[in-house]
């Protein structure tokens, strides 16, 4: 296989390039990395040492392509389908860029940092950083109810590398900071990301982590773990 992808199921930036790669059917092999496991924490570090997962491999190229952002526009250039993720034409180009990043920056970053606190060591928690990135979601909510309006996705018609960064940080944050009967917009825009195929194939092969998510208690009941 020319495209090998280290992930893990439960990453949220994980599924960001899986739905990438579910969208146009790209073949790959997914290979899953234990960050606790001595020896498959090697198999990651020798391609990429800072150690963050996804990275996709290319062997017929030789190349180790790191961040989610720069692994879709490479499959969106040399291995592209019927879906272009990145439009080519310019403004379109960079307004897609630009919510990509918004959801990576202005999701992704402080959902983490809730979830990370709550598993950090006894006495070591930060609540002062955690209730800057709850109103850092807010905020981030009420921009997207805003942007969302009157579109199908988050820059227009079409489905895009912002719409693949925006699946799975709503997810997540959603179990953190509700999105309130005031926001009907995003909650509408968030059902429609469940109801796409490449995400649900996504999260339906996540059903079997979601027991270790520390907030598996706020997750929807269709992906919440049986005790």
């Amino acid at each position: 296989m020319a495209l090998v992808l280290y992930q893990h199921p439960l990453a949220s930036f994980c599924h960001k390039v899986l739905i990438a790669l579910y969208e146009n059917g790209t073949p790959f092999e997914n290979r899953f990395v234990d960050l606790a496991d001595e020896q498959s924490s090697a198999d990651l570090l020798r391609f990429w040492p800072v150690g963050k997962i996804p990275i996709l491999r290319d062997e017929t190229r030789d190349s180790t392509i790191p961040e989610t952002s720069i692994i879709i526009e490479y499959l969106d250039r040399h291995y592209p389908g019927p879906v272009s993720l990145v439009p080519e034409e310019t403004n379109a180009g960079l307004q897609v860029r630009l919510w990509d990043r918004f959801f990576d920056l202005y999701v992704q970053v402080p959902m983490q940092k809730i979830v990370i606190d709550r598993i950090r060591p006894e006495g070591s928690a930060d609540p002062h950083g955690v209730n800057e990135a709850r109103a850092m979601l807010s905020l981030a909510y009420d921009m997207v109810e805003k942007q969302i309006d009157g579109k199908a996705w988050i820059t227009g018609d079409a489905f895009t590398m912002a719409d693949c960064a925006a699946a799975p940080a709503l997810f997540y944050a959603r179990t953190l900071v509700p999105f309130t009967e005031k926001r009907p917009g995003i909650e509408a825009y968030y059902r429609r990301l469940l109801e796409r195929p490449s995400f649900a194939r996504g999260l339906k092969e996540a059903l079997p982590y979601f027991k270790f998510y520390p907030y598996k208690e706020n997750l929807p009941d269709e992906f919440r773990p049986q005790e």
